[in-house]
């Protein structure tokens, strides 16, 4: 491959795509999972995947009246959290790419009662609508791995938190505990699209999202691309074996 077409192509999963084709088809995905996301995020963790979210919450270090951002915010999971701690006088922006996440993410938060300190915002994490030092917590969770360009939207990131700010990326990662890999590895390509297709009659989404994870950073890349998009004090949490990762910099 030269290097000009290197720079026109993408991974979708296992594939090589033309750049400005994998938004649309990553798109594709979330329309069609959307519905199904929380039940089916329930069954492929077998509920683990609510500790990690309260782990990122822990960390997040949020306070009433403050002003925070989710990215990829999908149905609201960690937006609904933000929202009781923020209070009335603070601020929760869910923000996704994704108009059908968006709506389901809407109208979970409104049947939860979070309609005065919550605004929705459909928006590109590479290019953010907002303006520089807006956000005091800056939250993206199991969204980066579908971004095209993962430098830009920290950057983006970097760019609207305030200083002193910090910045969560919760990522599905790479397994560091001995014999994990072979089990997850299974459990990945053969279980997940079964239950895709047993669940949400989708097989070729989820088996799209475990290749998205194989092709994802691994938890020191991550670290270093945070510290290269001009994050600062980034360290790492492994968590369930390094099955998954929380990524936590701050703003200077």
């Amino acid at each position: 491959m030269n290097e000009d077409k290197h720079q026109q192509t993408t991974h979708f999963g296992f594939q090589e795509v033309p750049v400005e084709e994998k938004s649309g088809r990553v798109a594709e995905v979330f329309h069609s999972v959307a519905s199904k996301y929380d039940i089916m995020n329930d069954l492929m963790s077998m509920g683990i995947h609510r500790l990690w979210k309260r782990f990122a919450i822990e960390l997040s270090g949020v306070r009433r009246g403050q002003r925070v951002l989710d990215l990829a915010g999908g149905t609201g999971d960690l937006a609904t959290r933000f929202a009781s701690m923020v209070g009335a006088d603070g601020l929760v922006v869910l923000s996704d790419i994704n108009s059908s996440m968006l709506a389901e993410g809407r109208r979970r938060l409104l049947d939860d009662g979070h309609a005065g300190n919550v605004e929705y915002v459909l928006a590109d994490a590479q290019k953010l609508p907002f303006p520089d030092n807006h956000f005091d917590c800056i939250s993206i969770a199991f969204g980066l791995r579908n971004v095209t360009d993962k430098d830009a939207a920290l950057r983006e990131m970097q760019r609207v938190l305030k200083p002193g700010g910090r910045a969560l990326v919760l990522e599905f990662s790479r397994p560091v505990t001995p014999g994990l890999k072979p089990v997850y590895d299974f459990y990945s390509f053969k279980v997940l699209p079964l239950m895709g297709k047993l669940v949400a009659n989708d097989a070729d989404s989820y088996r799209y999202l475990a290749e998205s994870i194989r092709m994802h950073p691994d938890q020191a890349t991550l670290r270093d691309m945070m510290q290269s998009a001009g994050f600062v004090e980034v360290d790492y949490h492994n968590l369930t074996g390094g099955i998954v990762a929380l990524h936590r910099g701050f703003k200077a």
